[in-house]
């Protein structure tokens, strides 16, 4: 199974047993007793020390052996004589698998900024500050899948290529094989899709829930996690053109279910990392304590551990809509006009709207519901009253809206009525109102971004740090 990881060494009992150490040089150090190399191959965010005798290699050897050059270390592991560290390897041989020219190596030893680690996205996962991150990204994503199969999810993969806009929002990347110099047209001059490869218009899903009902109406209890795109052009630190989305189904789930589900889902899956992450959150922790003191104290962030076990130790609130919007017509920032966007019953609540219920107003993380039917999707379930729906939103401290759900519309004749409504061809989706008309049942599910989740857990501040390639508006490199 290959050689043993610098983690596993790191854990060992040293008794001078022979070691091979395979990894890239974060430092090299010479002083008038020895030569220090750090060594790091991405298992763990800590370095293991290789030690040599000065004059125990040749100076052409030692020159090779830079920040970002490749080593193969054989020696052997003792005690470290120096603190920080319980083992370190004393060297017998050094093999070079590559080397990295300090003139023009990127990652030299000292702060980097973040947007300029964008700029190197090839190379910014051997920083510390990336390898922590994907190291937890790694551990949520296996989090999600060990949760849902424990319960009894089926993990279902719907489609990336389709012709359904699950949003109605009309931002969607089209896949076409077509000619863009020779487009064939029809007789009226438009388009003439049904040349195209699938004989009609498709995209890229912005989101697998459609399909994912389906499963659900013969399942019982599905999941998806898959790639979805959207393409708002979106500048912000929370936007990405091609994301990972997470979207339970599951059927005879009625609101209640779901809230009960998205919260239980989201305080394990964050108690996951807290419990198999702790030496990344530790140092990320760290690195955002560092980046505060030069902030004014209103500014500052929670420390990250106190913010990931306030929402794992904290009974979500939950309320309506209608009462959250009483609730910031009588707050503060609303007398005072200190809200950038006005609040009234109607609204689609921003970012600012949502952290002031949770950062100010509960101090606990919110479970919104019943909003009003205008601003939200097609299929959720009408209320009684009409006017509004069975929509419920997952707000978090520091980003706001983290899940999306809703019990969805199981009558068939509601359903088809709100399709018109919102101005959908009822035969693109023919086949979704069909789960409507034979034996049809209450159902519900939610959407969690995946990256707004690895984005609140390490405490970054720009989406773009969070996947180790980001796509966003004129930015595909990599």
């Amino acid at each position: 199974m290959g050689p043993l990881q610098i983690k596993e060494l790191l854990q060992q009992t040293p008794d001078g047993q022979s070691v091979t150490l395979k990894g890239w040089v974060r430092t090299k150090r010479e002083s008038k007793n020895a030569i220090f190399i750090a060594l790091n191959d991405g298992s763990t965010i800590h370095n293991i020390q290789a030690v040599a005798a000065p004059g125990q290699f040749s100076a052409e050897l030692l020159l090779t052996v830079t920040t970002g050059s490749c080593l193969k270390i054989t020696g052997q592991l003792v005690a470290s004589q120096g603190s920080g560290q319980a083992v370190e390897v004393k060297i017998d041989d050094i093999f070079v698998y590559g080397t990295a020219d300090v003139d023009s190596y990127p990652l030299q030893p000292k702060r980097h900024s973040l947007e300029f680690l964008r700029e190197i996205a090839h190379l910014r996962p051997r920083t510390n500050t990336f390898s922590a991150i994907l190291r937890i990204r790694h551990a949520l994503a296996f989090a999600v899948h060990k949760y849902y199969n424990d319960r009894g999810f089926f993990y279902l993969h719907t489609p990336i290529i389709t012709a359904s806009d699950a949003e109605g929002a009309g931002e969607m990347f089209r896949v076409t094989t077509l000619d863009l110099e020779k487009l064939p047209r029809t007789d009226e001059g438009a388009i003439n899709f049904k040349e195209d490869f699938f004989g009609r218009e498709a995209n890229l899903t912005v989101s697998g829930q459609l399909e994912g009902e389906l499963g659900a109406m013969a399942l019982s209890k599905i999941y998806t996690f898959g790639p979805t795109f959207r393409a708002e052009n979106s500048n912000t630190t929370r936007h990405l053109a091609e994301f990972w989305m997470i979207e339970p189904e599951m059927a005879f789930f009625e609101l209640e279910d779901n809230m009960d589900l998205a919260e239980d889902f989201i305080k394990t899956v964050i108690t996951y990392a807290l419990e198999n992450c702790k030496d990344d959150l530790a140092f990320l922790e760290n690195r955002l304590a560092e980046e505060d003191k030069n902030k004014p104290q209103n500014e500052r962030s929670i420390p990250l551990l106190e913010k990931l076990n306030f929402v794992v130790e904290n009974a979500f609130e939950r309320l309506t809509y209608t009462e959250a919007i009483d609730i910031l017509l009588k707050s503060k920032p609303h007398k005072e006009k200190k809200f950038q966007y006005p609040v009234g019953w109607g609204i689609d609540l921003s970012s600012e709207h949502e952290r002031y219920l949770v950062e100010k107003h509960f101090k606990k993380p919110v479970i919104l519901t019943n909003y009003p039917r205008e601003i939200k999707s097609f299929y959720m379930k009408l209320d009684d009253d009409g006017k509004t729906v069975r929509a419920m939103d997952v707000l978090f401290p520091g980003i706001g809206e983290i899940i999306g759900g809703s019990q969805r519309e199981d009558n068939y004749e509601k359903l088809l009525e709100r399709v018109h409504e919102v101005g959908i061809d009822p035969e693109t989706i023919w086949w979704y109102l069909e789960t409507r008309k034979f034996g049809t049942a209450p159902h519900s599910g939610f959407g969690l971004g995946f990256e707004r989740l690895v984005l609140f857990v390490t405490g970054m501040g720009n989406i773009r740090d969070v996947i180790p390639f980001p796509r966003y508006p004129k930015s595909a490199e990599f």
